[in-house]
């Protein structure tokens, strides 16, 4: 979605505060250039204290002042925190997951297939819409929270399953039994009437069907909420959703439990949450991924509907770093920046999660600093909203892969999303931006120069066909270990590995192992000064068995030197690389900065923690973002012309040698 003006705000609860300070945390934000807030998404209990008992003041307080403001405003349902009586008249209401039966308080905690639920969020939804219909700075609404299904596994839940495997197979249990390989352990289902309980299955293709169907709930509750909202919206309103992704104590990876894809059909824009380390720890990584997924699930720009002021513990950022995390989501194509939230909360379970305020609601360092992108983006937000960002190289990404490989693990604890931000990463410290793709996004494959698949276990042959054709009409594709070797139904296949590539990458293998002092050798790549390669292969080794492809590595093992660590193959017009074995990063950067050369990229001179990051604007003038992930300061030569550098007020010509300050950055504008 293109919008006028960048977004800036917080969210912010009248609800919330120890006092009533309503106009002067508005005014504060007017003198911040703050220009929106989100409000309402975690209060039913408070518009809605009884059953059928409504009270929407603090609703009215926010919406009069912050007009009186002319601050804009997002209103969330507030449907992913139940209130007490809902609980209480309906204990069913609380899901029923793999761990048994949820209790009452925390937020998350509900069946979202349930009947009683979802006719009382309607109720709610539907009066909370009357409420503010009115407002005309009322820009768009956010359906629910970081929705998910909870894991619910409610009777409700698994009768819908049930109705779902029937209609995927034609009503044919022999179908199902034999894609799911049930004849395993006596778990051939007879009769439909008999099917089991899917939280007791060893199945991994049930289980992982049952995952993939949750999945489907989540996109099937937001279409059911975006109808309804949509039957109050004004056509200038938009509707979103904060998608969050893998959390490990910060945003980390895919989201395992939604089909952003899917889910994000119904909505205007794709709001997103990204969360992260901040002082000594901050890298931009986080951000940069993580955008990268928000353009992908509308392939357009984003909302960043909730990120770190001060955040959570140790995360309090130094002097200069929320601004240059501020410009570092709109380098990646986010419109806006919002905070979670404006003030720190003085009880429950946020308490130390801090927003711009401190305890005391007073004027500190961070909202100084909010002051100070505020101004810049009042100032400068017209050259940088809306980037249109293109990379070279896209990574293609599977929820069914990632629930692969939870049922069937790399080692002993790489994940997933290890694999895809190993591979992120190096990218993102060789300067190379990356697009991501869906695994069902094959009609854009040939728009990249570079593919790349990390650990792309679960393929279809119209997949693996898509993949073929790419390498084969030119394109460059890598891939990693345990790409392509089951089904869709995590059905193993049954010829060589990897599935329907063989040719394509000149190589099989039959055999893999966890690694125990294993290094590489023979690299024939380009290695970094000092680095090591003894001992640096860890979790998985695939013994690679090359025929037509050229090995890039070899294990460095006294029984497994013979074997191929990394190749690269000719295939058509095009080629393909496999990495057969997981290694540490140092060595990943150097091996695609090879291959990326190979691919025909340009390497960028700039090398993290300088981060470049590009797009071309609506005035069709490229920007380019330049950005000092460090405490030293940096400094880069000027290449490709003239430009304006936005916040200096000054030209760069050619060659000229520009310094960045520790944690600053520079915004130029080709001329």
């Amino acid at each position: 979605m293109k919008t006028d003006r960048l977004l800036f705000g917080a969210a912010y609860y009248d609800e919330y505060l120890p006092c009533d300070r309503i106009e002067q945390d508005m005014e504060m934000m007017e003198r911040a250039h703050m220009n929106v807030i989100r409000i309402a998404e975690s209060t039913w209990s408070t518009w809605e204290p009884q059953e059928g008992v409504f009270d929407f003041t603090h609703l009215h307080r926010m919406l009069r002042a912050s007009a009186a403001h002319n601050i804009s405003v997002i209103v969330g349902t507030p449907t992913y925190a139940i209130p007490p009586w809902l609980a209480a008249k309906c204990p069913e209401v609380l899901a029923e997951t793999h761990a048994g039966q949820e209790r009452y308080g925390r937020r998350q905690n509900m069946d979202i297939t349930h009947p009683v639920y979802l006719r009382h969020a309607e109720i709610m939804i539907r009066r909370l819409m009357e409420e503010v219909s009115p407002y005309a700075h009322v820009i768009g609404f956010q359906l629910d929270n970081e929705t998910k299904s909870y894991d619910t596994c409610s009777p409700y839940a698994q009768k819908k399953f049930v109705a779902y495997l029937k209609e995927k197979f034609d009503g044919d249990l022999d179908a199902l039994n034999h894609a799911f390989g049930l004849n395993y352990w006596s778990n051939r289902i007879g009769a439909w009437e008999d099917f089991p309980d899917v939280r007791g299955t060893i199945n991994g293709s049930l289980g992982a069907e049952y995952r993939k169907f949750q999945r489907r709930l989540v996109s099937d509750f937001l279409v059911w909420q975006c109808a309804i909202v949509r039957e109050y919206a004004r056509p200038d309103q938009f509707i979103t959703q904060n998608f969050d992704y893998d959390w490990r104590g910060y945003s980390y990876g895919l989201q395992p439990e939604v089909d952003q894809w899917e889910a994000a059909g119904p909505l205007t824009v794709a709001g997103f949450d990204i969360y992260h380390p901040s002082a000594q720890d901050l890298t931009g990584r986080e951000i940069a991924f993580g955008g990268a997924i928000a353009r992908s699930v509308k392939k357009d720009n984003y909302l960043i509907l909730e990120t770190e002021a001060q955040g959570n513990h140790g995360w309090l950022p130094y002097p200069g770093q929320l601004r240059l995390q501020a410009f570092s989501h709109l380098a990646s194509g986010a419109n806006s920046v919002m905070y979670w939230h404006w003030h720190s909360i003085h009880n429950a379970i946020e308490s130390y999660w801090k927003g711009i305020l401190s305890h005391n609601l007073r004027e500190n360092a961070t909202y100084r600093e909010v002051c100070s992108i505020g101004s810049d983006f009042a100032r400068y937000g017209d050259r940088l909203k809306n980037l249109r960002k293109k990379a070279e190289v896209a990574i293609v990404l599977s929820n069914e892969a990632l629930t692969g490989l939870q049922w069937f693990p790399t080692g002993r604890t790489l994940q997933y999303n290890d694999v895809f931000r190993w591979l992120y990463d190096a990218f993102y410290e060789l300067n190379i931006e990356c697009d991501i793709l869906s695994a069902r996004d094959v009609d854009l494959f040939s728009q990249y120069k570079m593919l790349v698949t990390p650990a792309l276990y679960s393929a279809s042959d119209t997949l693996v066909g898509s993949l073929r054709d790419y390498v084969s009409a030119g394109g460059y594709l890598l891939s990693t270990f345990r790409t392509a070797f089951a089904d869709p139904n995590l059905k193993i296949y049954a010829d060589d590995q990897p599935h329907g590539l063989t040719d394509v990458f000149g190589m099989t293998y039959d055999q893999f192992t966890e690694p125990v002092n294993v290094g590489l050798k023979d690299c024939a790549f380009p290695l970094s000064e000092s680095l090591s390669t003894a001992d640096c292969v860890r979790d998985w080794m695939e013994l690679l068995l090359p025929d037509t492809a050229r090995s890039l590595a070899s294990y460095a093992h006294p029984h497994w030197g013979d074997c191929a660590a990394v190749t690269e193959n000719r295939y058509g017009s095009g080629r393909a690389a496999y990495i057969g074995c997981y290694f540490e990063r140092s060595l990943l950067r150097d091996l695609l900065a090879f291959l990326a050369q190979e691919a025909g990229l340009t390497l960028p001179a700039e090398k993290y923690p300088v981060i470049c990051k590009r797009g071309i604007n609506d005035y069709d003038k490229e920007i380019l973002y330049y950005f000092n992930y460090a405490d030293d300061p940096a400094e880069i030569v000027w290449r490709g012309g003239d430009a304006r550098l936005l916040m200096q007020e000054r030209t760069a010509r050619d060659g000229d040698r520009i310094r960045i300050p520790g944690w600053d950055l520079i915004i130029a504008e080709r001329l």
